[in-house]
């Protein structure tokens, strides 16, 4: 059983960033594959950017690359999306999920545990 935590979100205005963190309970950290997702009103959940146990990195989503960036700490259990550059149309609620195993995949439907999420909101 793996709980998660997602902080860091907040308001902030084009341009600006912000860095998310999720805080994973469990002992056996590493064996996860970590995703952070993304959901805004009335769109269907987005897959942003995944990271396997070992620290690598999946391909980021179009809309964010070169401007997110993750990363994870297995000693501390945690995750880090830093946001750059945030965009108006990056306003959601983020996620981060976790599956046990090394693939990292984009459908939401393949992860096992979910943080409650964090609400990102970019001003014009």
């Amino acid at each position: 059983q793996v709980q998660l935590v997602e902080s860091g979100g907040g308001l902030v205005q084009a341009g600006g960033s912000l860095r998310l963190s999720c805080a994973a309970s469990g002992r056996t950290f590493s064996r996860y594959a970590m995703g952070w997702f993304r959901q805004a009103p009335g769109k269907e959940r987005e897959f942003v950017v995944g990271i396997r146990g070992s620290g690598e990195i999946t391909d980021y989503a179009d809309s964010v690359k070169g401007r997110f960036t993750i990363s994870r700490d297995n000693a501390r259990n945690m995750v880090y999306l830093q946001m750059n550059s945030l965009k108006p149309e990056d306003t959601a609620v983020y996620y981060c999920a976790a599956r046990e195993g090394r693939p990292v995949y984009s459908d939401p439907n393949l992860y096992d545990y979910w943080g409650q999420g964090t609400q990102v909101t970019v001003s014009s």
